[in-house]
């Protein structure tokens, strides 16, 4: 059984951009996924972050953290 249709050469820019596209496609509809699972999670049975920050009160020091690649002072 021979394929339907003869694969493209590799320096084909369409063939190269196909692949792109199910290349990062992919990552990106697993990321958006994802991201809308846990916000549903977190509305049904998490709390926000302002009201965990109320509950360490006004003695909680403040910090410097490093959160995706940048550092940055919590308030």
């Amino acid at each position: 059984m021979e394929p339907m249709l003869p694969p493209p050469p590799p320096s084909d820019p369409l063939w190269a951009l196909t692949v792109a596209t199910i290349y990062f496609g992919t990552f990106l509809v697993i990321g958006l996924g994802a991201r809308l699972l846990l916000n549903r999670l977190m509305s049904q049975s998490g709390a926000p972050l302002e009201d965990v920050h109320a509950l360490a009160g006004d003695n909680r020091p403040k910090r410097k953290v490093f959160l995706l690649g940048v550092w940055r002072t919590e308030e």
